[in-house]
């Protein structure tokens, strides 16, 4: 059967699926394509004039994550041998994150910015691979738990490089990160929230990942130092002082823009008690032991056993019980994050910029927590 291609990024369709003078759909939202701010995508334009000190009180914060945006989906992009992923696969990973987490603000984004692009070739092998990029992509975003060895095998049996799976994974780990701030930013604006019949919310983690502390354990071979590049030299130089990359760095180093993208942005974040458990919540629901464990706090073993069980012990305590509850619904379903789920904290004592740190640091543990889980164990 004849097949036929056309501009952009429709693919390829048999005969019978399009007609001669087809022509490109063009996005919803074209414009969502030139936003100058590619991390919150026009929010910050659009704050009321007491949440922009707020946001310039985070000036550093946005400012590298805006820098790691611009690593991980440039405007151009040139493949090697090494790494092959192209702007394509990365902005249709993107696409099918932001598709995952419901922020229409990122699909409309990701798809202007997809649209123009040229798709894959028409080969098996090339399909086979898209859809093994696309179905990785979903489940990781959407319950990072059915990731194990076998998938990280399906993606090299398609023809990703280590390089390509950490480069992979860090984008899928920052549109996660993305779609949670921007979600917790819209809901502190009280923006109204869409919700969107059918979609269920995947289920928590078994609490028998967390029966014990599990060392974490690279699944890929890491960066040898004797074969390392002066910039994967440097990055791994620039993360020495962060324990959180302590076991992580040389793995990701296979990916040194992407790592000194990563290390700044954690040099930002300076947790307290409070943020220390909302980054526990997510690792419990998420099901990341490595992450989980960092957490010493009285209400581990409540949240062990489910988060159901931690708002329930934490009744009495309405600040715990305001972070649990905030930190599980940001990570379950950001799509249905809104100013109903801050209400609580702000009657807990929370100002807005104390709102903005925990809601920063959900979603930060949230991409943590997805490249631990999906290139370690």
């Amino acid at each position: 059967m004849e097949q036929r291609r056309f501009s952009g990024n429709n693919h390829w369709y048999h005969e019978t699926q399009s007609s001669v003078g087809a022509k490109q759909e063009s996005p919803l939202v074209p414009e969502a394509a030139e936003v100058e701010d590619r991390f919150l995508l026009g929010l910050s334009q659009q704050a009321s004039t007491s949440l922009q000190p707020i946001l310039s009180g985070q000036h550093e914060m946005l400012q590298a994550a805006r820098h790691i945006s611009d690593i991980l989906l440039p405007d151009t992009l040139n493949t090697s041998l090494t790494h092959t992923l192209t702007l394509y696969d990365r902005l249709c990973t993107a696409l099918t994150v932001a598709q995952v987490t419901g922020i229409q603000r990122m699909c409309n984004h990701y798809a202007a910015r997809l649209n123009p692009l040229p798709g894959p070739d028409s080969s098996r092998e090339s399909n086979n691979r898209l859809t093994q990029i696309t179905q990785y992509s979903r489940q990781l975003a959407s319950q990072p738990t059915l990731i194990d060895r076998a998938a990280l095998h399906r993606l090299a049996e398609v023809g990703l490089t280590e390089p390509d799976i950490i480069t992979f994974s860090q984008l899928i780990g920052f549109v996660s990160y993305q779609a949670r701030a921007i979600a917790g930013i819209q809901a502190m604006m009280a923006l109204p929230v869409r919700w969107i019949p059918g979609i269920t919310t995947p289920p928590d983690a078994d609490s028998s990942r967390f029966s014990q502390q599990a060392e974490w354990q690279p699944q890929l071979p890491p960066v040898e130092l004797r074969y390392a590049s002066a910039e994967q030299l440097e990055a791994l130089t620039f993360c020495q002082p962060q324990q959180a990359l302590q076991h992580s760095a040389w793995l990701l180093a296979h990916d040194a823009k992407a790592l000194h993208g990563w290390a700044l942005l954690l040099s930002t974040q300076q947790q307290n008690e409070h943020d220390a458990l909302a980054s526990a919540v997510s690792a419990r629901i998420n099901g990341s032991n490595s992450c989980f464990w960092h957490y010493q706090g009285e209400w581990r073993e409540a949240l062990i056993q489910g988060i159901d069980d931690a708002l329930t012990a934490s009744k009495a305590q309405p600040v715990a019980h305001a972070v649990i509850q905030a930190a599980a619904q940001l990570t379950r379903a950001p799509e249905r994050f809104s100013a109903a789920h801050l209400q609580p904290l702000a009657e807990s004592g929370f100002s807005p910029p104390a709102q903005l740190k925990l809601i920063h640091s959900v979603a930060l543990a949230n991409w943590n927590n997805r490249l631990m889980q999906t290139l370690g164990g």
